[in-house]
């Protein structure tokens, strides 16, 4: 039989491992001063229930008591020691200094335990020599679970040893007094077992009071660490999460990200409820567009863009568009205008986007002077020849984006093309206006007529739009040193906020000391006012455990809750052991043999309570044995282990355990009850007082004795761990009730003639009074306790919650974010925010494609048309997340544009099964079909096949527009401006790939190549694929044919000769010859 011997869980709940952690994690200091306010709540609790047990002492005494001026002593001791105690404790509350707090409750715990040891033993010496009175001690079991349960003594053994100490004084007590003045004989051996017994009575409480200290010291710890680890958890996941989504907002505007990443987690949920089910992406799909009807839309164009394409190297190119785009970004920042993105050398922004502003159009006109002054500064630096054109137009707008990969802000609508034409037809060095703009900017700037090319513009005559120049002015040479003013105030307030360490410090001086219900109370009784000044922990679960009993209101909570494994087991077990065993004692002690049997029952019960201490402890004592060295365990080993983590896991076993040592407890009992022959007690006491003789003392047990093992049993009843709250009240008010009523009724003559506690003090209300203290005392601990105990559970609970929940959140930005930019981007980005810096990358070649629809309106109706097919042609990127990748770039309008060769891995972020169940894919897939090429050996180079990959793709996305043409057949759509052409355009090259600007992330593309393949889409023909001729030669080698379209003019290169890739009616390539005929078939993709 195998069993690895694992500790893990188990550590997580031994004292000396969370000690050695709390030290690791640097919190001990933390600890121990959450310890001492713990220890101030504490001692309320205590000064509360130390005045009512003095006052209903008192009162009984002066109610009850024949001789009163026996007793007036006796109660100005109790108050004035009453009154003594609160002061000194007061102490405690009143100190600030952690350091010399800690000293102080040493000094106050021992004073006050002198005290209540001196005034009980004093008074006990005084009425036994000035009135012959032999009292029993009132403050022995009181005292010492005072000690352990409620002095603010630090740690483990300095309270252990005040106990002992006042353990041996109570003992010294018993014997020369109390026993001796019993008829104390050394010949006798039964007067040896009482002191034996009132030995092992004490030996078991201060037991029951270390095992006490011990767990509590092992919760508090646990819930201390809990809540550490729920903070750094909060502050970590609120930091990260506050940092992606600033990175998310400067890419889409909240409005727009916050319905996808909804979008997403909806799916993500689901996809985890239901693993079995397909998610309709297609007709559930959002589409993300908003309407904005009072904005103002600035164009800007760099003026000689493609001259300097092609006279500077692609880095230098990519470097001059990072310093003015990070200039623009700064600007428009500014004035708080809104940048959307940049198409190579053209640059738009809106005002009055985010946020209504009605000043939107002074704005865009202001930023494009700024604009305008920035690139006159740039070209004074650089000594370049560059200028720029600005158009500002105003009116309304749709804004959002469309697709479902690589997202990307943008807008569109009439106004959005008239600010295009403004910025197309005007002047270098000027604002070109149109009169809408004017009209709302007449009284801020001057303007002139605009230029003759707007006047003459077909578009611009058709709507009857007339346009203004403004002029450069003087006035914005200031903005970069504003610029520079405002990012230094920033980065003085993130300097001035809290670092984790202070934010994690004051979160945890905010845990709450105890359950509510006693402690507010009481400290508006004692106007505590320090610590009323601790406030609630947000997290707090006050409202949702009950005030006395302590239960969770959510019934599930609660059952969570109950069911944990509890791994303190072992302690309540060691704790119940030497009450039996206490209590086994007591019973041979006093037994008469009246009772049948008794022997076979205690012989059972050592046996039973042995058993149970084995079980719980063996593995301990094996990990503290084996821990360092590996060990081959027997079989009878391994059955224990399992039988003990068995007993941790169950409820219902450790219920039953519980149940079984009460029951154990209340048999002991019942023989020690049942071997006290009563009348023959009363009869042979009676003789001996008429006859004046030594009675048989021995007849009977022991009444206090028996009492203080009744204390004993009730503390081991409450403190029992994972054990309901309720069940142990409620089975500890039993056992209260129960021993009582029998030693009130059954037993009150014997209970009667026992010692009492004071002179003329019944010695039946003495017993109550010791067993009502008792069980008070021990609840209110233990409430504290429970209150911890399920405060540390909760904060598991919230903590899983949160990680949760940050988890799916994280992971809905990340794909979103993983949906924007490639992956190595977004970690750049996340990790070192450089956002203002330049990130680059340089490919020697990169295939690059522009695929345009024709005659398409983008109207709002239209625009759900695009979305669908945009997102239909982003889902068959995932047909080419293997070997030659190829990545979405962005949309301009209608125009998709996509490159193969950038070496962006995102497998990671892809599932390897592509779930296929719309009508689209079946029949992309179904017209797809394996490309066989020529062996690799006849390729030029590894190279060729990048343009190869995207020219399949760009025949997929012809496929694909015709499927979507034929769903939307039945669509109610113009059909004059939704057709299935599509002008597509290929050119391949060298392409430096990165981030540019200040703000609003975007990955794009630069270089020859590039602005080649524009041209080719721009002045292609729908339903043709045009390359130019060294991508025709390239794409021959693969045996596509390439028909020669003739010279074509690309503006910037002049006159090119320009080539169609053919494609037959079915969508498929035209071959040169047939390659079936080929011996080696070859999927390039």
């Amino acid at each position: 039989m195998k069993y690895t011997l694992t500790y893990t869980n188990e550590l997580k709940w031994n004292c000396s491992f969370l000690r050695k952690k709390c030290k690791e994690v640097g919190i001990e200091e933390q600890y121990k001063e959450h310890q001492l306010r713990l220890s101030i709540s504490y001692i309320i609790v205590f000064q509360v229930l130390h005045c009512l047990f003095t006052v209903l002492h008192c009162i009984l005494l002066l109610t009850t008591c024949a001789e009163l001026d026996l007793i007036y002593v006796d109660v100005c001791c109790y108050s004035i020691c009453a009154v003594v105690v609160i002061a000194v404790m007061w102490a405690n509350v009143k100190v600030k200094s952690p350091s010399k707090l800690r000293w102080m409750t040493y000094v106050t715990s021992v004073i006050v335990t002198a005290l209540l040891v001196f005034v009980d033993l004093s008074l006990n010496y005084y009425h036994y020599h000035i009135n012959q009175w032999i009292l029993a001690s009132m403050y022995d079991s009181y005292v010492i679970l005072m000690i352990y349960i409620f002095f603010p003594i630090p740690y483990i053994f300095p309270p252990m040893a005040l106990a002992v100490y006042v353990s041996i004084l109570y003992i010294c007590y018993f014997v020369i007094f109390q026993n001796y003045d019993n008829q104390f004989r050394t010949g006798n051996i039964t007067r040896y077992s009482e002191t034996i017994v009132v030995l092992c009575n004490y030996i078991g409480l201060n037991v029951i009071g270390t095992g006490f200290r011990v767990m509590r010291e092992i919760v508090v710890r646990a819930s201390f660490l809990d809540r550490h680890q729920y903070v750094m958890e909060a502050n970590a996941l609120r930091s990260t999460r506050a940092r992606e989504r600033v990175f998310l907002h400067s890419i889409l505007p909240p409005q727009i990200a916050q319905p996808i990443q909804d979008e997403i987690r909806a799916r993500i949920e689901f996809s985890q409820k239901h693993h079995n089910m397909l998610v309709n992406n297609r007709r559930d799909r959002v589409i993300a567009i908003q309407m904005h009807p009072d904005v103002s839309i600035l164009y800007a164009d760099i003026v000689n863009y493609t001259h300097l394409t092609t006279t500077l190297s692609v880095k230098e190119l990519v470097t001059l568009l990072h310093e003015l785009y990070a200039r623009f970004d700064n600007a428009a920042s500014r004035y708080a205008v809104q940048r959307i993105k940049f198409l190579g050398d053209c640059y738009y922004c809106v005002a009055g986007l985010i946020k209504p502003d009605p000043a939107h159009a002074i704005c865009c006109v202001k930023l494009g002077l700024c604009m305008i002054d920035i690139i006159r500064e740039v070209r004074d630096e650089v000594q370049i020849g560059i200028d720029i054109r600005v158009g500002v137009h105003s009116g309304s707008l749709f804004a959002g984006v469309l697709g479902s990969a690589k997202l990307q802000y943008d807008i569109w609508g009439p106004d959005v093309l008239i600010a295009n034409k403004l910025e197309g037809t005007g002047m270098p060095g000027q604002v070109h206006v149109s009169e809408r703009t004017f009209e709302l900017i007449k009284n801020w700037f001057e303007a002139r007529p605009g230029t003759e090319a707007a006047r003459k513009d077909a578009y611009f005559q058709k709507f009857n739009i007339f346009t203004f120049l403004i002029d450069p002015i003087e006035n914005n040479k200031n903005i970069e040193l504003d610029l520079q003013e405002s990012f230094e105030s920033f980065s003085a307030k993130e300097r001035n906020e809290g670092t984790p360490e202070l934010l994690i410090n004051e979160e945890l001086k905010k845990m709450p000391l105890g359950p509510k219900g006693f402690n507010e109370p009481l400290t508006r009784l004692f106007n505590f006012f320090n610590l009323t000044k601790q406030k609630e922990s947000p997290s707090s679960s006050r409202p949702e455990i009950g005030l006395f009993l302590l239960h969770y209101h959510n019934p599930r909570l609660e059952c969570q809750y109950l069911h944990q494994p509890d791994y303190m087991l072992k302690y309540s077990v060691l704790q119940a052991w030497c009450s039996a065993m206490t209590l086994i004692y007591l019973q041979l002690t006093y037994d008469h043999e009246l009772v049948k049997g008794s022997y076979y029952l205690d012989a059972f019960l050592i046996l039973a309570f042995s058993l149970l201490l084995i079980l719980t402890w063996y593995k301990m004592i094996c990990f503290w044995v084996y821990a360092d060295r590996p060990h081959r365990f027997s079989e009878l080993s391994c059955a224990l282990f399992r039988i003990a983590d068995n007993l941790q896991r169950s409820l219902i076993k450790r219920i039953l355990i519980y149940i079984f040592i009460i029951v154990a407890y209340f048999a002991i009992i019942s023989i020690i009850l049942n071997d006290c022959d009563m009348d023959e007690f009363q009869k042979e006491h009676i003789d001996s007082i008429l006859y004046q003789y030594d009675g048989e003392n021995t007849m009977c047990f022991a009444p206090w004795a028996l009492t203080c093992m009744v204390c004993s049993i009730i503390t081991n009843g409450i403190i029992f761990t994972r054990i309901p709250f309720i069940m142990r009240i409620v089975i500890s008010l039993v056992v209260c009730v129960t021993y009582l009523s029998i030693m009130l009724y059954q037993f009150e003559y014997l209970v009667h003639i026992s010692l009492t506690t004071n002179p003329f003090f019944k010695s039946e209300s003495a017993h109550c009074l010791m067993i009502i203290s008792t069980f008070l005392a021990v609840y209110c601990k233990e409430r504290q306790a429970e209150f911890n105990n399920k405060m540390n559970y909760k904060w598991r609970v919230e903590l899983l919650k949160k990680q949760e929940d940050a988890r799916l959140a994280d992971q809905s930005i990340t794909i979103l974010l993983h949906n924007i930019l490639p992956a190595h981007v977004v970690n750049v980005y996340l990790t070192y925010l450089a956002k203002d810096e330049l990130y680059y990358e340089v490919y020697d070649c990169v295939a690059v494609m522009f695929a345009s629809l024709k005659n398409f309106e983008l109207t709002l109706s239209n625009l759900r048309v695009l979305n669908e097919i945009i997102s239909e042609f982003d889902r068959l990127l995932s047909f080419y997340r293997h070997g030659n990748v190829v990545e979405k770039i962005k949309i301009v309008g209608s125009t998709y544009m996509a490159a193969c060769g950038l070496d962006v891995r995102l497998s990671s972020l892809v599932s390897e099964k592509c779930h296929t169940t719309d009508s689209v894919f079946k029949e992309t897939v179904h017209a797809r079909r394996s490309m066989s090429v020529f062996s690799s050996d006849s390729f030029s180079n590894k190279k060729d096949e990048l343009v190869f990959v995207i020219a399949i793709f760009a025949l997929d996305l012809m496929r694909t527009l015709w499927v979507c043409n034929n769903d939307y057949k039945n669509v109610p759509i113009d059909r004059d401006v939704f057709t299935a052409d599509m002008s597509i355009g290929i050119s391949s090259g060298e392409v430096m790939a990165g981030v540019v600007g200040a703000s609003q992330v975007h990955y794009d593309i630069w270089g020859h190549a590039v602005n080649v393949a524009s041209r080719m889409d721009s002045t292609g023909v729908a339903g043709k694929i045009q390359v130019t001729e060294e991508t025709a030669n390239i794409l021959r080698r693969f045996g596509l044919v390439c028909s020669y379209r003739g010279m074509t003019f690309v503006k910037g290169l002049g006159t090119l000769p320009t080539y169609f890739v053919e494609v037959d009616n079915n969508y498929e390539f035209m071959y040169a010859r047939d390659i079936s005929s080929e011996g080696s078939q070859t999927d390039v993709i």
